[in-house]
């Protein structure tokens, strides 16, 4: 069976709500070799005490692991919101074949902040946005209401 961009953004939101309902940002990932899912991450900062625990770096760790490889020019990441720079860098340093990411971060993703990605890499923008931004918003909602 061949699956989509939606199929598999769907998967990593609900790696997203397993952040949410952890108490973590609403960041989640997963990983793609061959129309498979070879990797799964969300946000684990508080929980493991580390600001580099992001969705992607677990997901790019998780996958690396996997496959007993330190490149995945052949995999595909997608991620529920835009890759900071520190990920993006991560991601360059991989060579990933092809990046899926949901939201936008005006604030704090890596177009912002001057990453780049592997000029080989193919970039997808948007796949599941209101969702994904949605997740992120009802999340900082809740945290002003505390």
């Amino acid at each position: 069976m061949e699956f989509d961009d939606v199929y598999f953004m769907r998967q990593a939101i609900r790696e997203a709500v397993k952040a949410y309902e952890a108490d973590e940002v609403p960041v989640g990932a997963v990983v793609v070799s061959n129309n498979q899912i070879i990797a799964r991450g969300h946000n684990l900062t508080e929980q493991l005490h580390d600001v580099t625990a992001h969705a992607e770096m677990q997901a790019i760790t998780a996958a690396s692991h996997y496959l007993g490889a330190k490149y995945l020019p052949h995999c595909t990441l997608y991620v529920t919101l835009e890759p900071c720079s520190m990920c993006a860098g991560a991601l360059f340093w991989t060579q990933m074949g092809r990046i899926v990411y949901g939201a936008s971060d005006e604030k704090r993703g890596f177009t912002t902040m001057g990453g780049q990605f592997h000029p080989k890499t193919q970039v997808t923008i948007g796949v599941e946005a209101e969702v994904c931004a949605d997740l992120m918003t009802e999340f900082f909602r809740s945290k002003r209401k505390k």
